[in-house]
């Protein structure tokens, strides 16, 4: 075991805070798929105690964020004179506040029926004028802020991958390229799905029916044809355009699915060369063949 706290003090530490409504839950969600260790309502007076706790010397997280606000009683009170005995200590985090609008956040509250943490006790109107207040001092200590009303959910998960990069290497994004047969139906995790079927079948060879598109005849049947090799290079070339702007939104996994009727000879095949050239783009990626062991 290795003491929790000298692997902190090398990584990043996010304070998530800031007014209610303001898209703190969607932040944290876009910091946890960049690799960060993640807890919602960590109360303030746990945090020392939680830094210095015991983790595996395995362990791959590359940061951790915390979400500290209003909804524990005692945050105001207590939060300035913890947050200083942590930078006594060499803890490096810093403070992420949100914001919105008054007119945005009574209209996200309205559309989630939820209730604000200050509204017990008052209208809604005055439970986000009083929070503001009463969070003015921890948002001018603040590091960061963003005012989140113009932001749609992707807007503001790119912007927080933004944040997370400036402080470390990001986690990249997970590629997994999967071939099936649409006879088994079509998977429902793809987010990308293209059709060889078009593609000349090995199936209607006789001494090639038996065989699956990871053998070297298969491969050479699907891959010698004119429309195979220009299939391949415009579809790659798609790819070499798609791929670094779904990592630029932020996405964590992006699944490519090739399929054909059985899915056991031409996606097969397909899937490996795709693999292939992802691979030797540097990214992250995996091969899963769904359908090429097919039932009896």
């Amino acid at each position: 075991m290795k003491n929790f706290s000298c692997k902190v003090k090398n990584i990043t530490i996010l304070i998530l805070t800031g007014l209610s409504g303001s898209g703190k839950s969607t932040a944290l969600a876009a910091l946890e798929d960049a690799g960060f260790y993640c807890i919602d309502n960590m109360p303030v007076d746990l945090l020392p105690k939680f830094l210095e706790m015991p983790m595996e010397p395995d362990s791959e997280i590359t940061g951790i964020a915390l979400v500290m606000d209003l909804r524990e009683r005692g945050f105001l009170a207590k939060y300035s004179a913890v947050f200083n005995e942590l930078k006594q200590k060499g803890y490096p985090f810093e403070i992420l506040f949100l914001e919105a609008e008054e007119e945005i956040l009574l209209q996200r509250y309205s559309t989630t029926r939820r209730q604000h943490p200050l509204s017990p006790e008052k209208s809604l109107l005055d439970g986000i004028r009083t929070e503001k207040k009463q969070l003015d001092d921890l948002r001018s200590a603040s590091d960061w802020i963003i005012n989140t009303s113009k932001f749609n959910v992707h807007e503001l998960k790119s912007k927080i991958f933004d944040i997370a990069q400036r402080s470390r290497e990001l986690v990249p994004m997970r590629i997994n390229v999967l071939s099936f047969g649409y006879k088994y139906g079509t998977p429902h995790d793809a987010d990308l799905i293209m059709d060889v079927r078009f593609l000349a079948n090995p199936y209607f060879i006789p001494e090639l029916k038996e065989l699956d598109g990871e053998t070297q005849a298969i491969r050479d049947f699907v891959l010698n044809h004119d429309e195979t090799r220009n299939f391949l290079k415009r579809y790659q070339d798609l790819l070499d355009y798609l791929i670094p702007l779904y990592e630029k939104e932020g996405k964590a996994y992006l699944t490519i699915a090739l399929g054909c009727t059985g899915g056991r000879h031409r996606s097969v095949t397909i899937a490996r060369t795709i693999y292939e050239h992802i691979r030797a783009m540097g990214k992250t990626v995996g091969l899963n063949h769904r359908d090429r062991i097919q039932p009896v």
